[in-house]
C-alpha cells in the first residue's frame, strides 16, 4: 500500500493578494481608530470625574471652583483694566481670603494684603521692543504659613491673574486660575495641612497688559526676596490637558512635578517650542527677565477657539480639567514646600539664582498615567544607543562571515534604506501640503477644517500615507533594508536632538526602541508562522502598541492645538498668506503620520504598497477635499476673530476725523467677512462706505493703540464714521501739554503732561515718539532700540496703563533741534451707540473685539 501524501495546508491570502491587503488595511485602521479614541478621551480629561460643590472639605472640588467662577465671570460683567469689574473682582477675592483667615485654626499664620504696584520697564514681545509704564495696578496677596514661621522664611509662590483681556469674560483666562487658587487656599486650611514653608498666593491684576502685576510684585513687594520657587498657572484655552509648558531654571521643578503630580501632563519638548507661539506668561518675569527663580508654567492649552474671545465663558470650560488641575496643584504645593529647601536642593536653588542653569532634563507623561523623567546626562547615553545599534546591525546581519567589506556594503544598503524612508516621510509631509494648496485654487475659503477638525484628518492622513508608501513601490526595497533604514532614520533624528541640546528626542527614541522590540518578537514568531502571513505583522505590531498609543496621544494633541491656534496666528499678506494655514496644517499632519505610522511602514508595506491601496487612499483624499470645500470654516464653537476700532482723531478738544478700522487675524480676509456678514455690510454701505479698494486700506500705524499686536494684521480696512456722537458721553479728550523745556548745547529736555480728559474706561495709552530722541524718563531712563512701525521711520513706543483720573508726567530728551513727533493713541472700552449697532449686526460665528481709540499728533 502506497503511503498517503500529507494533507496540503490551505494557503491564506498572499501578501500580494488584493483581499489580504484590504484586510490588513482595515485591521490597521480599526487599531488606529481604537487607540485614537482612547487618546482623545485622555487629552480631553474624560477620565477625570469632577467633584461637586458638596464634596468633602478635605478634597479639591471643581464644583466649588465653578461657584467662584460664576461670581467672577457672570455676576461681574468684565474684569478688564479700566472697567469697574476689575475692582469688584479684587474685592471679591480679598473678601474670600479674609473669610478663610478669620476661621483658620491657631496653628496657621495667615496674612492678606491689597497692594498697588507701579513701575516701568522694557520687554520684547512678538519680536518687537515695547516699553511699559504703569501705576496703581492692584494685586491681592495672601501668605499661609505655620504659627512659628518667620517673615524671612523661604516661600513658595502660586501665581494667577484675575484681569481679563479686551472683550472677554475671561472664564478660563484666567478666572479658572484664580478660582482654583481660592479653592486651593481653602483646601490647605480645611484639610489641616500646615505648610512646612510659607505659601504665597499672588492674585495679580494686570497680566493682560504685558505681565505688569507680577512685575510690580517681584520688584516692590516686601515678600519678594523670600520667594524660592513658584508655580504659575495660566490658560490659553478652556481646559484639556493642563500642560507644563515651561520649567526651570534647572531640572529641580520638573523633577518634583514628575514625582508628585496625580495627573501628570508635562512634555519637555513644549519648552523647546514655546517661543513659536505669539504669547507670554508671568513665568518670564519670575524665571527669566527679572529674576531666575526655579518654577513651573502650567497652562490650559486646548479649547483655544475661545481664548481671548467673548466665548470664553463658564459653559465652554471642559469638565474634569479644573478637577485634575486642582488635585495636581495640591500635591505640588505639598511637594515643593517639603523639598525645595532640603539640603540636597539648597545648592541647586542657589545655583539657579546665580544664573547657573542645569541642562534641560527630558520628561514626558504617558497619557497622564505616569511620568518618565531622566536627566540630560542620562539622555546623552540613552539617546545614543539607537545610532550605535544601527552601526552594529551589519555585523549581526553578516555573522559569522564578518569582514570590513561586508560590513561596509551592508551599512551602505541600510543607509540607502534610511534615505528612502526619509524620502517617504518628506513625501508624507509635502503631498498633503500640496493637496491643501491645490484645494485653495478651486475654492473660495481657506481653513475649512477650522470648525471641523476631523476633516483635516480625512483630508491629509490618506495623502500622507500615499507619500509614506511610495518609495517601497518605486524602488522595491527589501523588508530588511526598509526596516533598518527606518530604524536608522529615527535614530539619527534622536541623535540630532541630543547634539542640538533640545529635549524632544524622547519621541524618536521611544519609536526606535519599540521598533527593535517588535522586530525581535516578530523574528521569534516567524519561526512558527509563514513569513508572508498577516500574523507576522501582528507579531510586530502588538509589542509596539504602547508606542503607537503615545504617538497618537502626542500627535493628536499637537494637531488639535495647532488647528485651534491657526485662528489667531496672524493674517499674512496676499496672495501667498492665504495658503499658509492650510499648508502648515497639512504638513504638520504629514509629520505626525511620519511618526505614528512610519514605524509600521517597513513591515506593513508588504501588504499596503499596492497600486490598488494607493488608489483607494487617493480617492478618500479627493472626496474629503471636496466635502471640506463645501463646509463653512467657522461656527460659534470655532469663531473668527475680528477687530473693530472706532478711531477719533483729535486736536486739543476738537474732533478732526472719525473712522472705523477693521482687521482679522487669520487667512480669510475682510472681503470674506463682509461677503458672509450681509447685514453689517449693508449698514456700512448705508451709513459710511464699504469698499476693498486700495485707498481704504490702513497700515499698522493706524493700530498703534494695540502695539505690538498689529504686526499680526494685514489687509486692514478703514471707513468713515460719525464724529459728534462721542460728545454725548465724553466732554474732554486726551491732550499732551508742554510743561517746560530745558536746552543746553543742542540738547533739549521737554517736560510733558498727558491728560486723559474725561475718559473713564481706559485700557492703555500709547506714545509713539519719532525723531532724534536720546533719552526719556521711562524704564529707569533707559532708551531701547527704535522699532519700525508701518507708515513711518523707526520710533520709540511706550504703553502707559493705570488709573486715568491722574495725569501722566514725563520728560523726553532730544540731541538736536530737529522736531520730535509724538503720536498719542488712547484705547478706551466705551462704544458709542452707532458702533454698538454695527457690532451687533455681525453673525455669531464672528467674534468682534471692539474699542474706541483717541488719536492725536504733536510736534515738539
Amino acid at each position: 500500500m502506497a503511503p498517503r501524501a500529507p494533507p496540503r495546508r490551505r494557503p491564506g491570502p498572499a501578501a500580494g493578494s488584493g483581499a489580504g491587503s484590504v484586510r490588513v488595511l482595515l485591521a490597521l485602521a480599526a487599531l488606529y481608530g481604537a487607540l485614537s479614541l482612547l487618546a482623545y478621551r485622555v487629552i480631553y480629561m474624560r477620565h477625570v470625574a469632577p467633584l461637586g460643590d458638596d464634596a468633602p472639605p478635605g478634597d479639591f472640588s471643581e464644583g466649588r471652583v465653578l461657584r467662584h467662577l460664576h461670581r467672577l465671570s457672570v455676576d461681574i460683567p468684565g474684569r478688564q483694566e479700566g472697567s469697574p469689574g476689575l475692582e469688584a473682582a479684587a474685592q471679591y477675592i480679598k473678601g474670600e481670603l479674609e473669610g478663610l483667615a478669620a476661621r483658620a485654626g491657631p496653628e496657621y499664620r495667615i496674612e492678606v494684603e491689597e497692594t498697588l504696584v507701579s513701575g516701568s520697564f522694557s520687554m520684547m514681545f512678538l519680536r518687537h521692543r515695547v516699553t511699559l509704564g504703569y501705576r496703581n495696578h492692584k494685586n491681592i496677596v495672601m501668605r499661609i504659613s505655620s504659627n512659628v514661621s518667620e517673615d524671612d522664611d523661604p516661600s513658595l509662590l502660586v501665581n494667577g491673574h484675575f484681569d481679563s483681556p479686551l472683550g472677554s469674560p475671561g472664564a478660563a483666562d484666567c478666572g479658572s486660575c484664580v478660582a482654583s487658587m481660592l479653592e486651593l487656599s481653602r483646601l490647605i486650611i480645611d484639610s489641616g495641612w500646615v505648610p512646612s514653608r510659607p505659601v504665597i498666593f499672588l492674585f495679580n491684576g494686570a497680566e493682560e497688559l504685558f505681565l505688569l502685576g507680577s512685575h510690580g510684585f517681584i520688584k516692590t513687594h516686601t515678600w519678594n526676596s523670600t520667594i524660592s520657587a513658584f508655580i504659575n498657572i495660566e490658560a490659553s484655552g478652556s481646559g484639556g490637558t493642563d500642560l507644563v509648558c515651561q520649567s526651570g531654571p534647572g531640572s529641580w521643578p520638573s523633577r518634583v512635578y514628575a514625582q508628585t503630580a496625580k495627573y501628570p501632563m508635562a512634555n519637555s519638548v513644549a519648552q523647546d517650542m514655546f517661543g513659536i507661539i505669539p504669547g507670554d506668561t508671568d513665568y518670564r518675569i519670575f524665571a527669566e527677565d527679572i529674576t531666575n527663580i526655579p518654577g513651573l508654567d502650567i497652562i490650559f492649552v486646548l479649547g483655544g477657539y475661545f481664548y481671548h474671545t467673548s466665548y470664553d465663558t463658564l459653559e465652554n470650560l471642559l469638565p474634569g480639567s479644573i478637577q485634575a488641575r486642582g488635585e495636581n496643584l495640591f500635591h505640588l504645593v505639598k511637594a515643593f514646600t517639603n523639598s525645595m529647601l532640603s539640603k540636597e536642593n539648597e545648592i541647586s536653588n542657589k545655583g539657579a539664582k546665580d544664573g547657573i542653569e542645569d541642562s534641560r532634563p527630558v520628561f514626558f507623561d504617558y497619557l497622564t498615567w505616569f511620568m518618565v523623567f531622566y536627566s540630560r546626562d542620562v539622555s546623552l547615553i540613552l539617546h545614543s544607543l539607537p545610532i550605535a545599534i544601527f552601526f552594529l546591525v551589519p555585523l549581526f546581519l553578516k555573522f559569522p562571515n564578518i569582514t570590513l567589506m561586508s560590513w561596509s556594503v551592508t551599512l551602505l544598503d541600510l543607509i540607502r534604506g534610511m534615505l528612502l524612508h526619509a524620502f517617504g516621510v518628506i513625501l508624507a509631509i509635502f503631498i498633503p501640503a500640496g493637496a491643501a494648496a491645490l484645494r485653495l485654487l478651486f475654492t473660495k475659503n481657506a481653513m475649512n477644517w477650522f470648525a471641523h477638525p476631523f476633516l483635516a484628518f480625512f483630508m491629509f492622513v490618506p495623502a500622507s500615507l500615499i507619500g509614506l508608501l511610495l518609495p517601497r513601490i518605486a524602488w522595491g526595497l527589501s523588508e530588511q533594508t526598509h526596516f533598518w533604514g527606518a530604524f536608522g532614520l529615527y535614530s539619527v533624528i534622536t541623535m540630532a536632538y541630543v547634539l542640538a541640546g533640545l529635549s524632544g528626542g524622547f519621541l524618536t527614541f521611544f519609536i526606535s526602541i519599540s521598533m527593535l522590540l517588535g522586530h525581535l518578537i516578530s523574528i521569534i514568531i516567524k519561526r512558527k508562522w509563514n513569513q508572508r502571513s498577516p500574523k507576522s505583522l501582528v507579531a510586530y505590531v502588538v509589542p509596539m502598541i504602547p508606542c503607537l498609543l503615545y504617538c497618537l496621544y502626542y500627535g493628536g494633541f499637537l494637531i488639535q492645538f495647532l488647528i485651534e491656534k491657526m485662528g489667531m496666528m496672524g493674517s499674512l499678506p496676499k496672495p501667498y498668506g492665504y495658503f499658509v494655514p492650510d499648508i502648515i496644517v497639512g504638513a504638520a499632519l504629514g509629520l505626525v503620520v511620519g511618526w505614528c505610522f512610519g514605524p509600521l511602514a517597513p513591515v506593513a508595506s508588504r501588504w499596503l504598497s499596492k497600486t490598488s491601496i494607493l488608489q483607494g487612499l487617493l480617492q478618500v483624499t479627493v472626496v474629503a477635499l471636496a466635502i471640506s470645500s463645501q463646509l463653512f470654516p467657522y461656527s460659534t464653537g470655532a469663531p473668527k476673530r475680528v477687530v473693530l476700532q472706532h478711531t477719533y482723531v483729535t486736536d486739543a478738544n476738537d474732533i478732526v476725523d472719525s473712522n472705523y478700522g477693521f482687521s482679522v487675524v487669520d487667512a480669510n480676509s475682510l472681503e470674506f467677512l463682509f461677503n458672509n456678514a450681509p447685514e453689517a455690510a449693508k449698514w456700512l454701505k448705508d451709513n459710511s462706505e464699504l469698499s476693498f479698494e486700495e485707498k481704504y486700506h490702513s497700515d499698522r500705524s493706524s493700530w498703534v493703540a494695540l502695539y505690538p499686536v498689529p504686526f499680526l494684521f494685514s489687509g486692514s480696512l478703514k471707513f468713515q464714521a460719525q464724529t459728534d456722537e462721542i460728545r454725548k458721553h465724553y466732554h474732554k479728550f486726551p491732550q499732551l501739554l508742554v510743561q517746560k523745556t530745558w536746552s543746553n548745547n543742542g540738547h533739549r529736555r521737554v517736560h510733558l503732561n498727558l491728560s486723559l480728559g474725561s475718559l473713564s474706561e481706559i485700557w492703555t495709552a500709547v506714545l509713539n515718539v519719532t525723531g532724534p530722541l536720546s533719552n526719556w524718563s521711562f524704564a529707569d531712563n533707559m532708551l531701547p532700540a527704535p522699532q519700525p512701525v508701518s507708515g513711518g521711520p523707526p520710533s520709540y513706543i511706550c504703553r502707559l496703563s493705570g488709573k486715568s483720573d491722574v495725569d501722566w508726567s514725563f520728560w523726553l530728551e532730544a540731541n538736536s533741534s530737529e522736531s520730535l513727533r509724538i503720536d498719542v493713541a488712547v484705547l478706551d472700552q466705551y462704544l458709542v451707540d452707532s458702533t454698538k449697532s454695527l457690532k451687533s449686526l455681525f453673525p455669531s460665528w464672528a467674534d468682534l473685539t471692539a474699542f474706541t481709540t483717541f488719536f492725536s499728533t504733536y510736534y515738539l
